[in-house]
């Protein structure tokens, strides 16, 4: 068994021997709204939009972007369990800003091995075969962060599935700080009509 196996069993039979009454959660979020987030391991929606289980659904990818599967699961969050408001939250120094989808497909082509980074760029280290597979997809890398967030509510604002009372904000979470900030042009563009 490994040691993180070991540290997460562990941690998992301290929080049972907590878990008190949140056995009796409902399915729908109780504060009844979502967040769409960045999977980055810095940034904890619970603490920095004070969450508790049971309150907010939270949608977590690489660069928390608008992807057909985040649209679907805002949209079982609204249709199927009644979500009104939702918040696009992207952050300062996301490695989503650090490669582009060409990048991507070359280190995916190289190997399959974790690659490294450093001033120069990302690398390879080409062994053990890779696969074209990757130039294929669209990885949704991010080459400007506040562009990003407004892109993205307005994906979802356009998408013929979003309903246009639910209100759309857009802000960047500043890792630095702890601090989340507005975009204003995404939140006008996440309007509800």
């Amino acid at each position: 068994m490994s040691k993180v196996v070991e540290e997460v069993t562990s941690a998992n039979a301290d929080y049972v021997a907590h878990f008190g009454d949140k056995g009796q959660l409902q399915i729908p979020p109780t504060r009844q709204f979502a967040i769409l987030t960045c999977m980055d391991a810095r940034l904890d929606p619970a603490k920095y939009a004070g969450l508790a289980e049971g309150d907010a659904h939270v949608i977590r990818n690489a660069g928390g972007r608008a992807s057909d599967d985040a649209i679907r699961s805002l949209v079982i969050s609204y249709k199927l369990l009644g979500t009104k408001e939702w918040f696009v939250i992207h952050h300062t120094e996301c490695g989503m800003e650090t490669f582009t989808n060409e990048v991507m497909s070359d280190l995916l082509a190289g190997s399959l091995k974790t690659a490294r980074v450093d001033e120069s760029g990302w690398h390879d280290c080409n062994a053990g075969g890779g696969t074209t597979d990757g130039q294929f997809v669209e990885w949704l890398t991010i080459a400007d962060p506040l562009k990003s967030v407004v892109a993205d509510v307005q994906r979802i604002r356009n998408s013929t599935m979003v309903p246009g009372e639910i209100p759309i904000y857009g802000y960047i979470y500043d890792c630095q700080t702890g601090s989340l900030v507005e975009v204003p042009e995404a939140t006008e563009a996440g309007q509800a009509s």
